[in-house]
């Protein structure tokens, strides 16, 4: 889920368990193709090992010195041979909030928007409180309820919009609309004091959504469209608002429960409406329209350069700037600004680049998921070992 990812991708939920997986993907993976460029054996090893996993496929992309690749393992759907397309569309999940955060800083370069004024002063219908500032949203330090469900102090779970279970999946196709999340959000108390520390929540990115769509004058997906769509030729991205089925060759994810006589059943989930997650969660891409744009972002052709810095900027807490994941990957390997992310189940996306933007890594996962929401087994040493392939010199 998107709502809560400090570390690189904390929102992948475990996957199939193993007699569910022997009966569905036993003989299924495919190899991965190169699409373009040099083969790539270590490529298609680390993306093989999520398959082996217990993933049931995943495209990626990598552009760098070696050129450009794109490959593919596992399976598009279960039960059947094919695998997954290579740039096939997928639900990206919190992968929108850079694209989010530089419609803002665009806006602020413009001088439409005060980094630093209240929210309160853009949008006073919602009766902030005035210390949270624009930046505060973009940092995740607004202290706002997570309208998704949220923890207090103490870590007891407060439940907000229904995100899991049978009734998530009942209600997998309902709409929502951005007053209504935030109007929900702030019938809770706030977490903390606005500035007093940092957490993630898809609040403070529909907060955003809804003041672009004030300052602009146009609706968010507009916006979209004309200042990062548009100019960068991304004709495979689309703000769904309502859309609920995935357009052209697409992977399928899957959601597994217990019916109501107490069977096992696996539920295709790759149609859903993430209005749910209006401008932290909805967006529909490709891994070529997402390298497309985190190496524009970070080669400068979106942002002035002083944004762009405060972009990078990372809360000493959570490693996160103004929409971006802050991350050192050690000795041989330097900084990759990157964000992840899930809409609610069966899908992920990884979205790394280097600092000047030249070397990317982009990726789709789908899997079979389970309303545990634990993560899946190894699923931060294989993203870990995936990306040092690419960024890590030897």
């Amino acid at each position: 889920m998107t709502t809560q990812p400090p570390s690189a991708i904390k929102v992948l939920r475990r996957v199939a368990v193993p007699t569910l997986a022997a009966a569905l993907l036993t003989g299924a993976v495919a190899p991965a193709a190169s699409a373009a460029g040099p083969d790539r054996p270590e490529l298609q090893k680390a993306m093989q090992a999520f398959v082996d996993a217990g993933f049931s496929g995943m495209q990626l992309r990598v552009h760098d010195e070696q050129g450009d690749w794109a490959g593919s393992a596992g399976v598009r759907k279960l039960g059947q041979s094919a695998k997954p397309p290579t740039n096939g569309r997928f639900w990206t999940g919190s992968v929108i909030k850079p694209f989010t955060a530089t419609l803002v800083l665009q806006l602020v370069a413009e001088g439409k928007i005060g980094l630093d004024v209240p929210v309160a002063d853009y949008l006073p219908e919602f009766g902030l409180d005035r210390r949270i500032t624009v930046r505060m949203l973009l940092q995740h330090t607004s202290g706002l309820f997570n309208y998704t469900g949220d923890s207090d102090p103490d870590g007891k779970w407060v439940p907000g919009i229904t995100a899991n279970g049978a009734a998530w999946l009942a209600d997998r196709f309902r709409s929502y609309q951005p007053e209504e999340l935030i109007r929900l959000a702030l019938s809770k108390t706030p977490r903390f004091e606005p500035g007093t520390d940092q957490k993630y929540t898809n609040t403070n990115y529909t907060l955003a959504l809804l003041l672009i769509e004030k300052v602009s004058g146009r609706s968010y997906a507009e916006e979209m469209k004309r200042r990062i769509l548009r100019p960068l030729g991304m004709t495979a991205t689309v703000v769904p608002g309502d859309r609920t089925q995935l357009p052209g060759p697409h992977a399928h994810g899957y959601y597994r429960i217990k019916d109501a006589a107490g069977k096992w059943k696996t539920v295709d989930i790759s149609r859903q409406n993430l209005s749910l997650l209006a401008g932290a969660g909805d967006l529909i891409s490709t891994t070529q329209d997402l390298h497309t744009f985190i190496s524009a972002l970070n080669g400068g052709k979106l942002l002035p350069a002083p944004l762009l810095t405060e972009m990078r900027k990372p809360h000493s807490k959570m490693g996160y700037g103004l929409g971006l994941f802050v991350q050192d990957l050690g000795p041989n390997c330097g900084t990759v600004y990157q964000h992840n992310g899930s809409p609610p189940h069966g899908y992920g996306t990884l979205m790394y680049s280097s600092p000047d933007g030249k070397t990317t890594l982009t990726a789709s996962v789908t899997w079979v998921d389970e309303a545990t929401r634990g993560p899946a087994k190894d699923f931060q040493k294989l993203t870990d070992t995936l990306v040092k392939q690419v960024f890590c010199d030897g």
